[in-house]
């Protein structure tokens, strides 16, 4: 038979990791199927950096930030973000990845793999209820939020190089755009 295609379920993927058998690759699964994670370079690993380490400081106790570690999401989908920003749960997450409600936004830097962040993963974002996402665009330097979800789709898209941002999670919180896109 040609043209068959296998859907993975979260359980298969964990129970295939337990198994070994993506030891060597970085993988994540995405609505059922298992996509080998871009190698990145030198800018996206310092922006991914910095801005974890930025967030940390000025979030503090209020939000934990995972860099590049899975997250769970209800459509077959064990996505890994260059930034998860998630209740800070403590042990909790010794049982389970963070889950849709366990997640304040998500972000990704993007060179590579710009075009998959900006329509599956965004796709699969919605569709899994994450009420903020931004992409960090590093080939045109510039910060994409997405957020206002109305029936699995968000209707807020802003594309910003300069001003601030107002977190939907921390409304007391106001982050400067500059602080995102020109970290040193």
């Amino acid at each position: 038979m040609t043209g068959m295609t296998y859907k993975w379920t979260i359980e298969h993927y964990h129970r295939a990791i337990a198994a070994g058998c993506f030891e060597d690759q970085g993988v994540e699964l995405l609505k059922g199927e298992i996509i080998v994670m871009t190698p990145e370079r030198e800018s996206h690993d310092y922006y991914n950096s910095e801005c974890a380490d930025y967030l940390k400081d000025l979030l503090k106790n209020r939000a934990k930030i995972r860099d590049a570690k899975p997250i769970t999401l209800p459509n077959n989908s064990e996505a890994s973000p260059d930034i998860a920003v998630v209740k800070p749960l403590g042990k909790e997450y010794l049982k389970h990845h963070p889950y849709p409600d366990n997640i304040y936004w998500l972000i990704e830097f993007s060179k590579a793999t710009l075009r998959k962040d900006l329509t599956e993963k965004k796709m699969i974002y919605a569709e899994a209820e994450i009420k903020e996402y931004w992409i960090l665009d590093l080939n045109n330097n510039q910060l994409k939020i997405f957020k206002n979800l109305k029936q699995g789709n968000y209707t807020t898209e802003l594309t910003l190089t300069e001003g601030n941002i107002s977190l939907l999670a921390f409304l007391d919180q106001v982050i400067p755009v500059h602080k995102i896109i020109s970290i040193n």
